[in-house]
C-alpha cells in the first residue's frame, strides 16, 4: 500500500516536470518569433522612421527635385478679383460719315491698316456736291457784285447825291448774300472742299474722306460703287496707343479701392502673357446688371496686339505686406490642418518632418502663414513636393497601424 503511494507522487511529478519544459519552450519560441517580427518591420519600413517622419534617401530626393531653403519673408499683397476689357477713350476712336449722300467712288484702306491723322480714306462722288459748289459759286459771284454796289451807293448818299433808301437797299442785299455765301463754304468746308478753287472755278468732281485721328483701321462698312445715306457708318478708325484696361469691380470690394493701385492682368486671348497697370480712374456710379463700377487703369507694359474689346481677367493690389510665406506647394492640407515640412539631414538622407501652420493671404503662388509654436533659427523647409511628402507620411502610419 505504501509502495504503491510512493509510485503515484513520482508520475504526478514526472508529469508537472514535462509540462513546465513544454511551456518554458513555447515562451522561449513566442519571443523568438517577436524578435524576428520586429527585424523585419525594420527591413520593411525604410521610409519612415516614426509615424510623424518621412526619410528620403539621396536617390529618392534628387529623382524627387527637393527645394530646401530658411524661412522665407515675402511682401504678401492683398487683392481684389476683378474681370473687364480691354477699351480706349472715346476720343481715341472715330466714326468717320458722309455729311450728304453720295457714291463710293474708291476705297484707300483696307482693315488693320495704319492711318495719320488727315489721310484720305476714300472718295465720294455725287451730281449734289457738283451743285453745291455751283451754287456757291454763283452766291460769291453775286456777293462781290453787291458788295462794289453797296459801296458805290454809300458813296452817292455821302456826297448828298443818292438817297438814304437806294444806300440802306444795297447794304442790305450785300449782307444778305454773304450770309448765304459764307453757308455755303461752310458746308463745301465739311466735304473737304477747297473753296479758294472753287472760286476760280475748279469745280470737284469727288471728295475725300479724310481720318480725323491716327490710328489703326478697325471696320470698313462700305464698298466700291455703294450709295450711302447721310451720317451713314463708313469706316471706324481706334488709336490702340492709349488702350487701357476697363475693369467691372463688385458693390462689396468697391471700398477697398482707390487710384494709384496696381493691377496685374491676363488677356483670355494672348495665353502666358502678363501685364501690369496703374488705376487712374475710379466710377462713381453702379451698374446695374451686374451691380458693378466701372475701374480704368492705364496699362504699363504694353505687349502683344492689345485689341480694344478683348476679355480680361485681374487683380487689383490693395495691400502690402511683409511677412513670413511659403510656395503653395510647400504646403500640405490634411482636413482642417496645414502643414509645412522642417527638413533635416542625416548623413546622405534626409528627414522630413511636419510643422502645423495657419494660413493666411495669398499672392498668386505664395501664401502667407503663421506657426502654432516657435521655430528653431535657420531651420531648413521642404519649398515643393508637400502633398508627396504628406502622402509618404500617411502611408507610413497605416503600415504601422497593421
Amino acid at each position: 500500500m505504501k509502495k504503491t503511494k510512493t509510485s503515484t507522487l513520482i508520475a504526478t511529478a514526472l508529469v508537472f516536470l514535462i509540462i513546465a519544459s513544454c511551456e518554458g519552450r513555447k515562451d522561449k519560441i513566442s519571443d523568438h518569433e517577436h524578435t524576428n517580427d520586429k527585424q523585419e518591420s525594420a527591413k520593411g519600413d525604410t521610409h519612415h522612421k516614426e509615424n510623424d517622419e518621412v526619410m528620403f534617401t539621396a536617390k529618392q530626393y534628387e529623382a524627387l527635385h527637393m527645394k530646401i531653403d530658411t524661412l522665407q519673408k515675402r511682401n504678401i499683397t492683398g487683392y481684389v478679383e476683378a474681370n473687364g476689357s480691354l477699351e480706349v477713350p472715346p476720343q481715341n476712336e472715330a466714326i468717320i460719315t458722309s455729311v450728304i449722300g453720295a457714291n463710293i467712288m474708291s476705297i484707300k484702306v483696307i482693315e488693320g491698316d495704319q492711318v495719320n491723322k488727315g489721310q484720305v480714306l476714300a472718295y465720294l462722288s455725287h451730281p449734289d456736291l457738283i451743285k453745291k459748289q455751283s451754287a456757291y459759286l454763283t452766291e460769291y459771284s453775286r456777293q462781290m457784285f453787291l458788295k462794289k454796289e453797296s459801296d458805290r451807293q454809300k458813296t452817292l448818299y455821302d456826297a448828298g447825291v443818292g438817297s438814304g433808301a437806294s444806300f440802306q437797299k444795297a447794304e442790305s442785299e450785300y449782307k444778305a448774300s454773304k450770309a448765304m455765301t459764307n453757308g455755303f463754304e461752310a458746308q463745301l468746308q465739311q466735304l473737304n472742299i477747297n473753296v479758294a478753287n472753287v472760286r476760280n472755278g475748279t469745280i470737284q468732281q469727288r471728295v475725300a474722306l479724310r481720318s480725323p485721328i491716327e490710328g489703326f483701321v478697325e471696320k470698313v462698312y462700305i464698298k466700291t460703287g455703294q450709295y450711302v445715306a447721310p451720317q451713314t457708318n463708313l469706316i471706324e478708325i481706334v488709336n490702340t496707343d492709349h488702350v487701357h484696361a476697363d475693369l467691372m469691380v463688385f458693390e462689396k470690394d468697391v471700398y477697398k479701392i482707390k487710384k494709384g493701385q496696381k493691377v496685374i492682368f491676363s488677356v483670355q486671348s494672348i495665353p502666358g502673357l502678363e501685364l501690369t497697370a496703374e488705376i487712374y480712374s475710379v466710377g462713381k456710379t453702379f451698374e446695374q446688371d451686374p451691380k458693378a463700377l466701372h475701374v480704368h487703369a492705364e496699362i504699363e507694359n504694353k505687349e502683344g496686339k492689345l485689341i480694344p474689346g478683348m476679355y480680361i481677367q485681374g487683380q487689383i493690389q490693395t495691400e502690402n505686406k511683409l511677412v513670413d510665406a511659403f510656395p503653395e506647394i510647400a504646403i500640405a492640407i490634411d482636413g482642417e490642418k496645414s502643414f509645412v515640412f522642417r527638413a533635416v539631414r542625416e548623413g546622405n538622407d534626409w528627414s522630413f518632418v511636419p510643422v502645423e501652420i495657419i494660413t493666411g493671404s495669398r499672392d498668386r503662388e505664395w501664401v502667407a502663414i503663421s506657426f502654432l509654436k516657435p521655430q528653431v533659427a535657420d531651420a531648413l523647409y521642404a519649398m515643393n513636393n508637400a502633398y508627396y511628402l504628406i502622402a509618404e507620411m500617411k502611408k507610413g502610419e497605416a503600415e504601422h497601424s497593421h
